[in-house]
């Protein structure tokens, strides 16, 4: 297996694994591959049962065929945001707000999604209907996969645009209709870099006792960044 290409502490990982949507030319490997798949491997799910799959896209003919059903739902699914969302209006014509940074953004990718070193499709086999549990079954395991990739030096971004395209995908892979297609998953080497994510302050995520109780000691570490995205704990209903 890989080992990591620097050391990542576990809370260090937690704060610092960004989504990454831009990848290098540098290939993938197998050792690589193998210790972010083993890490998701190593996630909880109900009784135990361990029922999640990983569907590997890399460069085989009928991977080819499925990424490119992807490609065209990330471009579709992107171009519906990105009229919805407003990100053509706004501050999204000032060149360096926030919000015309993640367009450019999701305009690559989106642009690139079928081009990504490795696509990775997150299953779960059902042992019973499908519920509004079986999440807790599948979630984990993506994010193990996600913080594996961080430390080897990897990144990738967890999508849900196989909704899109979920039907041709099964066919193409072969994917029985007892199996969920739960996530897409991209992986590559960082075009960019990993580093501290933005999030909202913890006085306005934690409550305390009851809901809307403030928690005194929920305080952030110091150095802490925020992110003005999202609505503020005054808009909580």
């Amino acid at each position: 297996m890989a080992p990591p290409t620097e050391p990542v502490g576990l809370l260090e990982g937690l704060a610092t694994t960004r989504a990454i949507r831009r990848y290098s030319d540098r290939p993938v490997t197998d050792d690589e591959l193998a210790t972010v798949l083993w890490a998701a491997g190593r996630a909880p799910s109900g009784s135990n049962r361990q029922l999640f799959r990983f569907v590997v896209l890399r460069d085989g003919p009928r991977a080819a065929e499925a990424r490119q059903a992807l490609g065209r739902a990330a471009r579709l699914m992107w171009g519906n945001k990105r009229a919805s969302d407003g990100y053509d209006r706004g501050s999204a014509v000032l060149d360096e707000s926030p919000k015309a940074r993640m367009a450019r953004t999701m305009d690559h990718y989106s642009e690139h999604f079928a081009d990504s070193p490795v696509v990775v499709l997150a299953c779960l086999v059902r042992h019973r209907d499908p519920s509004p549990f079986e999440g807790a079954s599948v979630y984990p395991a993506c994010q193990n996969l996600l913080l594996a990739a961080r430390a080897v030096g990897l990144g990738g971004v967890l999508t849900g645009v196989h909704g899109l395209v979920e039907g041709e995908l099964r066919q193409i892979l072969s994917i029985p209709d007892a199996v969920a297609v739960s996530a897409t998953i991209t992986l590559g080497h960082p075009a960019g870099r990993h580093g501290p994510v933005r999030r909202r302050p913890l006085s306005e995520i934690v409550y305390d006792d009851a809901w809307g109780v403030a928690a005194p000691w929920a305080v952030d570490p110091p150095g802490t960044r925020f992110t003005a995205a999202g609505p503020p704990a005054t808009r909580d209903l």
